[in-house]
């Protein structure tokens, strides 16, 4: 069984691999009892928002971390992968601009990843 870290990863690298925009995760622990992770990614278009989730999912699925369940995978406006302890979020970028989940967990752990590194706020 994989690490709460190790899935962290492994979405990131999903999500890296598939061009996604502005990936951030964010540390939930001690802030909601829902997960403990989040990891929150742009598309481009509803085309690419889908293919990051699909990757997501076989990513996850490949590495023996099997998802709880998933949504938006139709539309592709917001597509959201509960994998348990993470739970990811994958959106156009106006609507992640609507919602700003980052603004909600303002306070908690963030890490943006750019170019493959990771960079604490």
């Amino acid at each position: 069984m994989l690490l709460n870290e190790q899935v962290v990863a492994l979405v990131i690298e999903a999500l890296d691999d598939g061009k996604a925009k502005n990936i951030l995760d964010i540390d939930v622990r001690g802030k909601t009892s829902v997960t403990d992770f989040m990891v929150i990614a742009s598309g481009t278009s509803a085309r690419h928002v889908k293919g990051l989730a699909n990757a997501v999912l076989v990513k996850a699925k490949e590495q023996g971390c099997k998802p709880l369940g998933s949504e938006g995978l139709d539309n592709g406006e917001w597509a959201l992968i509960d994998l348990g302890d993470v739970v990811v979020h994958i959106m156009q970028e106006e609507v992640r601009e609507f919602y700003d989940l980052e603004k909600l967990w303002q306070g908690a752990e963030q890490s943006r990843i750019e170019q493959g590194t990771v960079q604490r706020d």
